[in-house]
């Protein structure tokens, strides 16, 4: 009987041993199974990528999100560059907008009011008087259906329906994020609405190209292809201006590192508590030339961004302050990341002699991003 009892708690012990392992399925450590629930009757899932290279990103239809993104440093060592949660209820439980693919408006509107066809449209306010990332139930906390098309692709839809946090339209979104073997992800957002309506979409990851978020951003090198940038009030809204870099500590068009700018004592740096700012690109929507970099010495992990929009949005994790615990009990501190947001300008709607938001019935909105890391020994 001993030998019995004894044999079968071997054989339990060994199968949990074995379902233990095979909960852990990404090279960044995530279980599918914390990926795997309802909310409000929608199922959520994780999506793996991985290339040649042995790069790998993990993606969850829970607003879109990128969690992880594994790739090599100078000495080949696997990186986690992005800033996330272990499962779905941290991202319940923590709202934020880490990896998230924002819509139906990305960045801020003002007041949460804009006019289209002689038509004023009210919506949520939701940060300082104005609606920010689509308002406080948008995108990044709605449901995509996701389908993996391939090891390297997955395909995401959403349907915003008409009056949906304010906005008109019934919009019909599709996202292709693809992983190529040039260790790019390549991002490519569409839309169709059956109303006039306005439309910005952007992925929101927070990277942390030292692959450890202990460590804040300063010492990592910014290069951004703009000779203009829009400048911000005390509420965080774009003022109208567009103004040289020139001559102020905006100025990135060569290598700068963030540490020697972002807290030098100039007013649109007090007013973002840092760099979170539009910068009006040169490439004038050349998907071919790159639009900004990112590069961390202690790695030599480079990120060379490229998008065929306007703008790009800079965001270097001013408001993280070590409340929040990320992926493997990490907690997430002052400035431990950037944000790369390749967009139309803040406020679009409201300044009609910037680049278009508006999309009609009958147009399609198209909008293409790709994030390409290499290493620099």
């Amino acid at each position: 009987m001993n030998k019995l009892f004894f044999w079968v708690c071997a054989v339990l012990m060994t199968a949990c041993a074995s379902y233990k392992n095979d909960e852990v399925l990404t090279e960044s450590g995530l279980s599918n199974s914390r990926f795997q629930t309802e909310i409000n009757g929608e199922k959520t899932d994780l999506f793996v990528l991985k290339n040649k290279n042995k790069m790998e990103v993990c993606i969850t239809n829970y607003g879109g999100r990128i969690v992880s993104v594994m790739v090599p440093d100078k000495d080949g060592i696997m990186r986690d560059v992005v800033l996330g949660f272990d499962s779905i209820q941290d991202y319940i439980k923590y709202p934020s907008d880490f990896g998230a693919s924002i819509g139906r408006y990305a960045n801020r509107i003002n007041q949460g009011r804009f006019s289209l066809d002689g038509i004023v449209y009210q919506l949520p306010r939701n940060n300082y008087g104005h609606c920010l990332h689509g308002g406080p139930q948008g995108f990044q906390y709605r449901i995509y259906r996701g389908i993996q098309v391939s090891d390297r692709e997955v395909k995401l839809t959403y349907l915003s329906k008409n009056g949906e946090e304010g906005f008109p339209g019934n919009l019909n979104c599709t996202i292709i994020m693809k992983l190529t073997d040039d260790n790019a992800i390549d991002i490519q957002y569409e839309a169709e609405t059956d109303k006039p309506t306005v439309v910005n979409m952007t992925n929101h990851s927070y990277f942390n190209l030292d692959g450890d978020p202990s460590k804040d951003n300063s010492d990592y090198l910014l290069t951004l292809n703009a000779d203009y940038y829009t400048p911000v009030d005390s509420t965080f809204m774009t003022t109208g201006e567009i103004v040289p870099v020139e001559g102020t500590p905006m100025d990135f068009r060569l290598p700068a590192v963030i540490g020697t700018r972002i807290n030098q004592d100039f007013e649109q740096l007090r007013y973002g508590n840092g760099i979170d700012h539009n910068w009006v690109l040169n490439t004038k929507g050349d998907i071919h030339q790159v639009c900004a970099t990112l590069e961390s010495p202690v790695t030599g992990i480079v990120l060379n961004v490229y998008t065929d929009e306007p703008g790009i949005q800079v965001y270097c994790g001013n408001f993280l302050d070590g409340t929040l615990t990320g992926k493997k009990n990490t907690i997430y501190n002052f400035r431990a990341s950037v944000c790369l947001e390749t967009q139309k300008y803040p406020d679009t709607p409201n300044k009609a002699d910037w680049p278009t938001a508006v999309v009609r019935p009958g147009e399609k909105y198209q909008s293409h991003c790709i994030y390409k890391f290499s290493v620099h020994k």
